[in-house]
């Protein structure tokens, strides 16, 4: 079982708080397109014989590219890779969504659709300089239902700064009354390279503060839950036979073939990267060479990698299967800090499993950091 990821950098607008590669010059697209084909055929052997089981379409924004550029990627796999497709992920806009488009992703193969709504409000969403309007976000999911697709994803951002939290409650109201058994919810992060970050410095803009933040976090908890949604990663909420197999699969260390430029991969044991320039990666591919960085990591990185996203997961750290993998007893290791977490209410230990209490999820990375080797 493994995944095969699209990295589609392209952009109508940029939007203020992304710090993800792209570029909003479209005219190489159809260039990438056929890069990316060549990328999958000489690393095919990264995958060994593996089944593909989930492909990911992401970015950037896929949706821009046509049926016919993502059919050829998406025929390419079928052509190269041995697969039994559990899922086929698109992310896409609301304004990139028509009925014509909705079929032919449908017709394609792709069965689920993460849509990139971020809010319902149309302040936030001009802050934000998304290109889609607040009408176009509430009707996406109504189109994609009428075209005939099932599975949805919701993106959201939480955290915009306010004198309450109304505007926070309200968008998440919507979103679940639109029920797309799927949400993704992530905190305004302000990243220095981008608009927002710019402005922070400048001090022509003030982030929300931490409690602030983490009572929004709280909200979001305790309203999905209500609504039949499992926290079943720490933005990610579903309900049954709606978790995002692709991502979960990330989550569980299972391996993964990135393409395109900026795109990640993961063998099982070692990790990599392509350079986050179009340029280099279209020249390198067009020359016939993979651009693919392997990263050095020790068996130190790799441990406290495991340990960081196990614990961002309901299911936990397997500390038998931790001490099998890496020869090291993280419950003997690490018993002051695993019996200090567990007494403050943070952390839970289930036999030979350990996990983050519900507060204890806002806390995840410094509690991971604390039990690293």
């Amino acid at each position: 079982m493994a995944g095969i990821y699209f990295h589609i950098p392209f952009c109508r607008q940029a939007c203020h708080y992304c710090d993800f590669h792209f570029t909003t010059n479209l005219s190489k697209m159809d260039d990438l397109v056929q890069a990316m084909k060549k990328e999958l055929r000489l690393r095919k052997a990264y995958m060994g014989n593996q089944e593909i089981s989930t492909v990911y379409f992401g970015g950037g924004t896929p949706s821009l590219l046509s049926a016919a550029q993502l059919s050829e990627l998406y025929d390419e796999i079928f052509k190269l890779f041995p697969t039994n497709l559990q899922e086929t992920t698109l992310e896409a806009n609301p304004d990139d969504l028509n009925a014509e488009r909705l079929q032919d992703w449908k017709a394609m193969g792709i069965d689920r659709l993460s849509l990139g709504i971020q809010s319902f409000h149309p302040e936030i969403l001009q802050f934000y300089n998304r290109s889609h309007s607040a009408e176009q976000a509430k009707k996406s999911i109504e189109i994609s239902r009428k075209a005939g697709f099932e599975k949805f994803s919701f993106d959201l951002i939480y955290g915009f700064p306010s004198t309450d939290h109304k505007l926070w409650k309200e968008d998440l109201r919507i979103a679940l009354e639109q029920d797309p058994g799927h949400i993704s919810a992530y905190s305004l992060t302000v990243e220095p390279q981008t608009a927002l970050g710019k402005w922070t410095q400048k001090g022509y803009f003030q982030p929300a503060e931490d409690d602030f933040v983490a009572e929004q976090f709280e909200w979001l908890q305790e309203q999905t839950e209500q609504a039949g949604y499992e926290q079943y990663e720490i933005s990610n909420f579903g309900k049954p036979g709606h978790w995002a197999l692709h991502n979960t699969n990330y989550w569980k260390g299972v391996p993964y073939l990135g393409i395109g430029p900026s795109a990640h991969s993961f063998d099982g044991k070692q990790r990599g990267y392509n350079p986050s320039s179009n340029v280099t990666y279209l020249k390198s591919l067009q020359a016939g060479k993979s651009c693919y960085v392997e990263e050095v990591e020790s068996i130190e990185d790799r441990a406290n990698e495991r340990i960081l996203t196990a614990l961002r997961t309901s299911w936990g750290l397997d500390l038998e299967a931790f001490q099998e993998e890496f020869s090291v007893a993280l419950h003997l290791l690490r018993s002051k800090e695993i019996q200090k977490l567990e007494a403050a209410g943070w952390l839970l230990r289930k036999g030979n499993h350990l996990s983050l209490s519900k507060s204890g999820k806002l806390l995840a990375d410094s509690i991971a950091a604390e039990l690293f080797i």
